[in-house]
């Protein structure tokens, strides 16, 4: 029998990924949207969801929703980091009181805001969790909630990543909003933290592709699973800012550094400046993802070299000429059995 997923948040980054990663491996889908006729229009590469009407604040459309669903991957999150305070809670609440009605999974997409310094610089699966900012006791809280459904019989699988990039919506995103611009071809590139300083990114069609792999062995996994995504882990960090330059055949680049003091100005009027500059931290300080519980379980972790990845996000938000573009390869296409 065909499994069928409902996918909050299907039209942003990782939710669309998710989709199609989970419709090559034969489920169907279900995406709950405010408005599924219009979005269904704007995803033509996605004839095959079935969009649903609803609003991931109401709980009686995500139950409505979630009708014989086996899993929700819950993927939705506030645009633009704006009110989480009072948006992220009551939709996680949401998904959970809809997973027990229908019987279903849920599947988190994870960050590492869950984390304080004292879990740095590599985060294992249990590492502990004391967040310093607003937005990891959310994150950690949800989390907390999760586990708390999963022992009174609702499963739930958390894969916790970097940075995100890529896909087909890649425009909420450090990368889209702090390195480059959308919409304009590079003349620069902006770099958010010291130069030497590694960073994790999560190159989004490969993270999907690893979550769909997982759930292809739910009898295998705990009640309660948490796996974290390796993704491209970046010794110094300004090697983004170089496989940027490479992708786009610019080696010339010039790289500034990102004005946070700007964003300390400007925070008390601009929400989302006032989100980033909160996660400042992250940009100082070396964090990285051990992946070694993910490979070992399933073997290897999907992924697409760092310069496909980068010109092929690139080419999405119309940095550069599409023909400077390769095709995006299938996520299983490229594999490595690298570990931490």
């Amino acid at each position: 029998m065909t499994s069928t997923a409902l996918i909050l948040g299907a039209t942003g980054g990782f939710g669309g990924e998710m989709a199609l990663a989970l419709h090559r491996h034969g489920w169907q889908i279900r995406a709950l949207n405010r408005n599924p006729k219009r979005t269904a229009k704007q995803a033509p590469d996605m004839p095959f969801i079935d969009w649903v009407k609803g609003d991931a604040m109401n709980a009686d459309d995500v139950r409505a929703a979630a009708v014989n669903a086996d899993l929700i991957v819950h993927a939705v999150n506030p645009p633009g980091y704006r009110n989480w305070a009072g948006t992220v809670l009551p939709m996680i609440d949401n998904t959970v009181a809809a997973a027990k009605a229908a019987g279903a999974r849920i599947l988190l997409p994870g960050t590492v805001y869950n984390y304080g310094p004292d879990a740095f610089p590599l985060l294992a699966e249990t590492s502990a969790q004391n967040p310093k900012t607003r937005k990891g006791k959310i994150r950690a809280e949800m989390e907390r909630r999760l586990h708390a459904a999963s022992e009174e019989g609702v499963p739930v699988l958390i894969l916790r990543a970097g940075d995100f990039f890529g896909g087909r919506n890649v425009s909420s995103s450090w990368f889209a909003q702090g390195l480059v611009k959308p919409g304009r071809k590079l003349r620069s590139i902006t770099y958010p933290g010291p130069h030497r300083v590694g960073h994790a990114w999560a190159y989004l069609p490969d993270m999907a592709e690893t979550a769909a792999r997982l759930l292809m062995r739910a009898d295998d996994l705990a009640s309660f699973a948490t796996f974290h995504f390796g993704g491209h882990w970046l010794e110094q960090g300004i090697e983004m800012a170089d496989a940027i330059r490479y992708a786009a055949r610019k080696p010339d680049l010039k790289v500034k550094r990102l004005p946070w003091f700007v964003l300390t100005l400007l925070s008390p009027f601009v929400e989302t400046f006032r989100e980033m500059r909160e996660m400042r931290y992250l940009w100082k300080r070396p964090v990285k993802l051990d992946n070694s519980k993910l490979v070992a379980f399933l073997g290897h972790e999907p992924h697409t070299p760092l310069d496909i990845a980068v010109r092929t996000t690139l080419a999405v938000l119309d940095c550069i000429d599409t023909e400077a573009a390769p095709a995006a390869i299938p996520a299983n296409a490229s594999l490595t059995k690298g570990t931490i």
